[in-house]
């Protein structure tokens, strides 16, 4: 029979295994709200001018644009399954006794603000990657952070696109003529032959960099040697960027990712985004050298940095994030 510290202990582990699973990002539960809003004023993308409106019409986020949305939260099919789903998300996040976010206070506070005025009680407890670190890192395999041990501090672009997404051929071929052209060090997360997207004449062994199925991306963020992230923006990623101090560039597929891309491009300063949203050879030779030898890419780095004291911060054991995962463990083990 467990005693009550091993019982405790028991539950908080299960509760972060939740909370790293399903816990909702702040856009996430902006897209909920906005489609009740949308259905409510019953508005179609008409009513939008293309897209380009401003969300002003819900309070905070006057910064972000209809087109920033996905397709059924306020356009598109708003019966489609995943439309349906949020709406519901919506309805029942009013009425949650807590709703626990892998972020972490003075963030974003404006947003930070809305939501407490509409929730019953929102704890931020992250970011995760800080909050339940590990004395033991997991295992390296591929022997990243040992290739990463051999650079220079804030030389190597990271590439990693979560576990969902992909960019079709056409950009990923893009991408592998831009790492040629500008010979930047890299690792690439990538599952697949890479090979088939390289140039004529040209072969992995012949990059400047490591292409691996999986890295281990908290500890490949956090290395001194890592000065950008290609990145689809998913939330979890971007937290475990600035826990890092890593500037982005962003790659948006569905989901909240392009509201993320626009909180770290046009509200935070920590990254840039592709002309159209897609990878172009010219693109993303642009974004790697603007971050990389400009001084906007140090000025990201600044900034970032300072986001990533707050993070420090908020995990310390006195810290908001550490007292939210407090409370939040006393609430689901009452």
């Amino acid at each position: 029979m467990q005693n009550h510290d091993e019982s405790i202990k028991t539950e908080t582990e299960t509760a972060m295994q939740s909370l790293s699973k399903n816990a909702p990002s702040k856009h996430e539960e902006l897209k909920v709200k906005t489609m009740m809003k949308s259905r409510e004023k019953g508005m179609m993308r008409s009513d939008f001018g293309g897209g380009k409106q401003a969300l002003d019409f819900l309070p905070a986020f006057s910064r972000f644009q209809i087109c920033d949305l996905p397709d059924g939260v306020v356009t598109g099919n708003l019966d489609s399954p995943i439309a349906t789903l949020l709406h519901k998300m919506g309805q029942k996040l009013l009425k949650a006794t807590v709703v626990a976010v892998n972020s972490f206070d003075d963030v974003d506070p404006e947003i930070e603000n809305a939501l407490k005025s509409r929730l019953q009680k929102l704890l931020n407890y992250g970011p995760l990657s800080l909050i339940s670190r590990s004395p033991h890192s997991p295992e390296d395999e591929s022997g990243c952070i040992e290739w990463l041990d051999k650079s220079k501090p804030a030389s190597v672009v990271y590439i990693a696109f979560g576990s969902a997404a992909t960019p079709p051929p056409h950009e990923l071929e893009a991408l592998a003529q831009a790492l040629i052209e500008t010979g930047f060090p890299f690792i690439w997360s990538f599952r697949g032959n890479i090979e088939d997207f390289l140039p004529k004449g040209c072969n992995k062994s012949s990059l400047n960099g490591k292409i691996v199925s999986w890295a281990p991306q908290v500890q490949v963020l956090g290395h001194a040697s890592v000065g950008v992230f290609v990145t689809h923006a998913g939330w979890n990623s971007v937290m475990e960027s600035i826990s890092g101090g890593v500037p982005m560039i962003c790659r948006p597929f569905f989901g909240d990712h392009t509201l993320n891309m626009r909180t770290i491009v046009a509200v935070w300063g920590i990254g840039t985004e592709f002309e159209r949203g897609v990878i172009t050879k010219i693109g993303m030779v642009k974004a790697l050298e603007l971050v990389l030898k400009h001084k906007e890419g140090k000025e990201m780095r600044d900034k970032i940095g300072a986001l990533k004291n707050l993070a420090l911060q908020a995990v310390e054991s006195n810290g908001s994030s550490s007292q939210a995962f407090n409370s939040l463990v006393d609430i689901v083990t009452k």
